[in-house]
């Protein structure tokens, strides 16, 4: 058998048969009760779709909690908190999970309901990171100290997953037009 090539990247090249893998979109198992999906497009600076990008997401379960070590609190069985998921050749993604709880904000109160999102493309030498927000979360997101502190109504737009019937639809623009927020991390 011959594995795939490799994607045409300026930060690979990827093993590929090593990044993706089954259940890498999937962050709960299918059939969970809450589960949604978090579905997108990835576009490049001429609006074209993405076809061989990559995108992971890590976020808290749906009581704030994280599957990590460093979090005293416990894992929830059944939730991973870590997605990823190619592109496809019209760009898409998907990822099933569950809507975050919120968490503890750095300099005190709380952080809105949101996702961690790092993609990888071609022409980028390293990962963007981004985070995803969510519509029917207006007041937590009001008062979110990362969301707010983009002085722009507009630009913040970019960082809002928009409620579709199975989840949520949140695209990507990688430049131009409305490009999405991307954070120095």
């Amino acid at each position: 058998m011959t594995p795939p090539l490799t994607p045409s990247q300026t930060i690979g090249p990827f093993f590929n048969p090593g990044l993706p893998w089954p259940e890498g979109p999937y962050v709960v198992p299918e059939g969970t009760p809450g589960a949604i999906w978090l579905r997108g497009t990835l576009y490049d600076g001429a609006g074209e779709p993405v076809a061989d990008g990559l995108v992971e997401t890590w976020q808290a379960d749906p009581g704030g909690r994280f599957d990590h070590p460093d979090d005293p609190r416990g894992r929830v069985p059944g939730f991973r908190g870590f997605g990823r998921c190619p592109t496809d050749a019209e760009g898409s993604f998907a990822i099933l999970t569950r809507k975050p709880g919120q968490v503890d904000a750095p300099a005190g109160g709380l952080q809105a309901p949101h996702v961690d999102v790092s993609v990888f493309a071609r022409g980028l030498l390293d990962r963007v990171v981004t985070r995803v927000y969510f519509d029917d979360e207006p007041d937590a997101n009001a008062a979110d100290p990362v969301l707010t502190s983009i002085a722009d109504e507009a630009a913040q737009a970019t960082l809002i997953a928009r409620s579709a019937p199975d989840g949520y639809r949140f695209d990507i623009r990688l430049q131009g037009r409305h490009a999405t927020v991307f954070f120095d991390v």
